[in-house]
């Protein structure tokens, strides 16, 4: 979840800090950092997330629950709102390569608006030295091994079409987490069709794979390229499927 902090707001503020934090919260919720149905994190790491006391914390999350976007039961506080639940399969994971959700200490995955590879504007049909939202994606288990390395850059008719991803420019800047995992749902909620082509090389005098996938819509428009690194002495890169059933 990217980090804000909402005590760095204008003192002049009318608005309650947990209101603040709640109507934070819920743009976060939105943006798809944390799925419909899967768990909030605990009190104690949103109040560091927010740079706020775990008392505000609970207030927001009160705010929340009122307002029907929240559920609590003994496991803890889980997103209401509406879409896709939490696990539902899907055919493409966003990045490429993207492992499940697991306590991993290499994880992470930051976006920042800046200019992409040069293949990547290439492929986008973007002028070189063009910014545009780049998203990074690091992955390796707690020993240090299986390391994976994905690079994402999207088009211009990616941001203009996706509310979602456009508004990741204004908090892009490279440093704080953002997860983007449901960046394919969001496109085909804004009624783009999906196709996509991976590329699988083996790297010369490496044991590295690498895996470039190209997105384009019913257009033919191009959406998003990713290049994924796999470090295949510790790892194995697994892609999984989901067909619709039949009727």
């Amino acid at each position: 979840m990217a980090r804000t902090t909402p005590h760095d707001q204008s003192p002049a503020e009318a608005q309650p800090l947990y209101r603040r934090v709640a109507t934070q919260l819920l743009a976060e919720l939105h943006d798809g950092t944390v799925p419909p149905g899967e768990r909030l994190p605990g009190e104690r790491r949103l109040a560091e997330h927010f740079g706020v006391s775990r008392e505000t914390v609970r207030q927001a999350l009160d705010v929340l629950r009122r307002d029907g976007l929240l559920t609590t039961d003994r496991r803890g506080s889980h997103v209401a709102l509406p879409g896709p639940p939490a696990g539902s399969p899907a055919p493409l994971v966003f990045p490429v390569g993207a492992r499940a959700a697991d306590v991993r200490t290499g994880d992470r995955a930051t976006v920042a608006w800046t200019a992409p590879p040069p293949e990547h504007a290439a492929a986008l049909g973007l002028t070189p030295g063009r910014p545009t939202l780049v998203h990074r994606y690091t992955s390796a288990s707690a020993g240090g091994d299986g390391r994976r390395t994905a690079v994402t850059s999207f088009s211009a008719v990616a941001l203009a079409e996706v509310e979602e991803l456009a508004r990741y420019r204004d908090r892009a800047d490279g440093v704080a987490s953002a997860q983007l995992r449901r960046a394919y749902d969001w496109m085909r909620r804004a009624g783009l069709t999906l196709h996509h082509r991976d590329t699988i090389t083996l790297q010369p005098d490496t044991a590295s794979v690498r895996v470039v996938r190209r997105v384009h819509d019913q257009y033919a428009r191009p959406l998003e390229i990713t290049d994924l690194l796999v470090d295949t002495r510790q790892d194995a890169l697994v892609y999984e499927f989901t067909l619709p059933a039949a009727g």
